[in-house]
């Protein structure tokens, strides 16, 4: 079975917003660092005259891939209505501001979706818009629920993008697969596979939707794993993030692969260890955890870790690791979403999901909001979102 992308739940609105929003969905895989957007104009008459989104970074956005439609197509754009996922650009980063190709076209209107969350955008693309004439409408601001919804789900599609813009960090999602009964693997140690091929198949594609899959030392020595994209077509390979405080991460790994950007985040230093890893590819920083003085051994910092992958330009980080990793993760409370395959097993005895708590009162528990729950081939596919995030 071919993996398609991790869907976006697309509300009921009419063309020409669905299709902005398909065009949107359509750079999923390839648009990052960059958000995902998608751009259709549409002819004073009503015609839909162009249509095109984000490519991959230095490339063309959807604004400009939509103009260059309607010019092959032989359509004029004067006059035209713009319909856009997200604020058109201003600035000058790695390609020219869209705003000013929408106004060399002669673009009358856009319609956008929802204001960049970027500073060097936050509604100055719209204001550049309106000092040239251009009437601009912002679908998240107005009185219809179905642009609201709309504009909700454009943002859903770019919740990393809109996380390292305002909050710093990337938008960190924790997958697991288990038996019904929430064990990950026997006591021997023995996981695969859990779940079924149908499963592991769509997890490629949450891998393949996010810049960085995240692992910790554990599953590296343990299972040997790639923990890359297998199986589907992709533009790229999301980055592989270990979390290896001792510096244990073999240099003939499996996780070296090529063209793939390696990071491995450690809290002691060890100058022969690094040196052979980085002959591998790998990228070593150290980032040890001060907050807790007199542990056994020195501990990585977490928070500070997700701080400097946003840096790196990271806006999803995808975690597949072993239970120690992901109980500090929500202990730490840095897990925005949780996805999990059940599998139609009871395996009773073995490993969970995670090793947090154990807890002693039941308000202590860690609150979520169910996103979807949808069978992939056999097992179950839930998607929970930790209670209050996303708002930001």
């Amino acid at each position: 079975m071919r993996p398609q992308p991790a869907p976006v739940h697309s509300p009921s609105v009419p063309d020409p917003l669905a299709q902005a929003l398909q065009q949107a969905q359509a750079a999923l895989l390839r648009a990052n660092p960059n958000p995902r957007v998608g751009c259709v104009l549409v002819a004073p008459d009503g015609q839909v005259i162009g249509q095109g989104s984000t490519q991959q970074a230095g490339g063309p956005h959807a604004e400009v891939m939509a103009l260059r439609d309607a010019q092959a197509l032989g359509h004029p754009t004067a006059g035209a209505t713009a319909y856009v996922t997200l604020e058109p650009c201003c600035h000058h980063g790695r390609t020219g501001p869209c705003c000013d190709a929408l106004m060399r076209a002669g673009v009358a209107r856009v319609v956008a979706a929802l204001p960049d969350p970027n500073p060097l955008v936050a509604g100055q693309g719209f204001a550049r818009l309106r000092h040239a004439g251009i009437a601009v409408d912002i679908a998240s601001e107005s009185p219809d629920a179905g642009l609201r919804d709309w504009a909700a789900a454009a943002r859903d599609l770019n919740i990393g993008f809109f996380s390292r813009m305002l909050r710093r960090t990337p938008w960190v999602r924790m997958k697991t697969a288990a038996s019904l009964d929430g064990v990950t693997a026997l006591p021997n140690g023995q996981s695969q596979w859990i779940t079924g091929e149908a499963a592991r198949t769509d997890g490629h594609a949450w891998r393949a939707r996010a810049c960085a899959v995240l692992t910790g030392i554990g599953t590296v020595l343990q299972d040997r794993p790639r923990l890359d994209v297998r199986g589907m077509d992709t533009p790229r390979q999301p980055a592989l993030v270990v979390v290896d405080s001792d510096l244990q991460t073999p240099p003939d790994a499996a996780i070296f692969t090529p063209r793939r950007p390696v990071l491995i985040y450690a809290a002691t230093p060890h100058a022969a260890r690094q040196a052979a890893l980085e002959r591998s590819g790998a990228t070593v920083v150290y980032l040890p955890d001060t907050t807790a003085p007199g542990a056994a051994s020195p501990k990585v910092d977490l928070a500070a870790m997700l701080r400097d992958l946003a840096l790196r330009e990271m806006n999803e980080v995808h975690v597949e690791a072993g239970h120690k990793l992901n109980g500090s993760l929500l202990r730490a409370g840095l897990v925005d979403e949780l996805l999990v395959y059940l599998a139609p097993l009871w395996l009773g005895t073995g490993a969970g999901m995670s090793n947090w708590g154990p807890l002693t009162n039941l308000a202590d528990g860690l609150a979520l909001e169910f996103q979807s729950a949808e069978m992939v081939g056999a097992d179950l596919r839930v998607l929970a979102r930790v209670a209050g995030r996303g708002v930001f």
